[in-house]
């Protein structure tokens, strides 16, 4: 009986692995930064970068992958699409 307490305490004691989602906010502008209208797409964080094939978006679009070459020309009206090394969304960004 003592040794199933035990366990039991110890099991109590154990965090569960679970990943914390990143907070939106810091991953789309917002405000008077917010020139492209990302605050609108703020669902597709964190999708497969796939789910971009299933919207349209009216005005200049750019997906920036991991490691690729962008220009470096400043468009205030272009969304950029940034996406990590697993295929996901991670940010939004305007320019």
């Amino acid at each position: 009986m003592k040794k199933l307490i035990a366990l039991l305490v110890l099991a109590a004691c154990t965090t569960p692995d679970l990943q914390t989602p990143k907070p939106v906010a810091d991953r789309i502008p917002t405000g008077i930064n917010d020139s492209c209208g990302a605050v609108r797409y703020h669902t597709l964080l964190d999708q497969d970068a796939t789910a971009l094939e299933r919207i349209l978006i009216l005005g200049q679009v750019r997906i920036v992958r991991h490691n690729s070459i962008m220009t470096q020309d400043y468009r205030v009206e272009r969304m950029n699409f940034h996406i990590g090394e697993n295929g996901k969304i991670e940010r939004i960004s305007c320019g």
